[in-house]
């Protein structure tokens, strides 16, 4: 019996159609249905009842899965160490990053993490929408907070953001610079919405107080965010980091200075309900310490669009 053909039956499991494990594992429909046979027949029991298009576990598929599941984290556990860390990855790696503003940085990052393991392949999706990461066979993602379910996943905690009101010259000119939180809620604010589908029209203001805030825009993306505050649509709260060189060139204006900023959290997340890959765990031992090289000198962003990833502490 092959492991490869085990952790396939997972990746039909868990997208629920073999028609959609085939186009995600890049694989064709053909040999996948071979492969998923020839398990059956090794087997002798019957894994799945095949509709036409879905298909579902029958009673010995699910237990096969329940059982299996430790059994491959437990195996790439082993190869890990056998292997020792020094030994070159290979397989796939589906990553989901959020356009947050250390996007760059994340990506140089994965790059070098590529070149120390030439026979590994990844696919990087950047999306501001919520993805069923089981069903769309994704290993890890670096989401902000309130965009994935904590029951399901193992998050880590990597960057902390601070966020700011932030505003164009000419904005204010024309409605003017609110002095205090009780004017916040009058102006027009271009609110956010997270991945989980929730409005930020409900913002911290300092460490201790929420305000209520309306406007005439919604935006689901950082940069788009950054653009319309550029072009006067309204008062947005934004990472430091986005808005940081549009401050100092004068295109910005950052509102209440003298307040504590709310600090937004950003998570490396990946399933609880999967065994973890070798390269996974490879990757994520990576990427946690390169960033916690990023977060001891503060300049994840800024030195990532002129040097490329900075390297991890010594």
């Amino acid at each position: 019996m092959k492991t490869e053909d085990i952790a396939l039956f997972h990746r039909i499991v868990e997208t629920g159609s073999l028609v959609e494990a085939a186009d995600i594992l890049n694989l064709p429909k053909s040999t996948l249905s071979r492969r998923l046979q020839a398990l059956e027949d090794e087997l002798n029991v019957k894994l799945f009842h095949r509709q036409s298009r879905a298909m579902t576990l029958t009673a010995s598929g699910s237990h096969f899965y329940d059982k299996t599941t430790p059994m491959l984290a437990m195996l790439e556990q082993t190869l890990s160490e056998l292997s020792g860390q020094e030994a070159e990855v290979t397989g796939h790696l589906r990553i989901l990053i959020f356009p947050i503003p250390e996007l760059q940085y994340i990506i140089h990052t994965i790059f070098e993490f590529m070149d120390l393991n030439p026979e590994l392949t990844v696919e990087m999706i950047v999306s501001s929408e919520p993805k069923d990461m089981i069903r769309n066979n994704i290993d890890l993602a670096f989401m902000l907070e309130d965009a994935f379910n904590e029951n399901e996943m193992v998050a880590r905690h990597i960057i902390d953001e601070k966020i700011h009101f932030f505003a164009s010259p000419g904005y204010l000119e024309k409605a003017g610079k609110p002095l205090t939180p009780e004017e916040l809620p009058k102006h027009n604010s271009i609110l956010f919405r997270y991945p989980n589908g929730r409005i930020f029209n409900e913002v911290p203001f300092g460490k201790e107080k929420m305000l209520s805030v309306t406007g005439n825009l919604c935006i689901n993306n950082l940069d788009a965010c950054l653009e319309a505050t550029l072009m006067g649509r309204g008062i947005a709260m934004m990472p430091l980091p986005l808005a940081q060189e549009s401050v100092d060139n004068g295109n910005l204006v950052m509102l209440f200075e003298d307040v504590e900023p709310y600090e937004g959290k950003c998570f490396l997340v990946y399933p609880s309900r999967r065994f973890i890959s070798l390269a996974s765990q490879r990757f994520i031992d990576y990427i946690m310490t390169a960033l916690a090289a990023c977060n001891h000198n503060g300049a994840c962003d800024r030195e990532a669009k002129t040097k490329g990833a900075i390297k991890p502490l010594s």
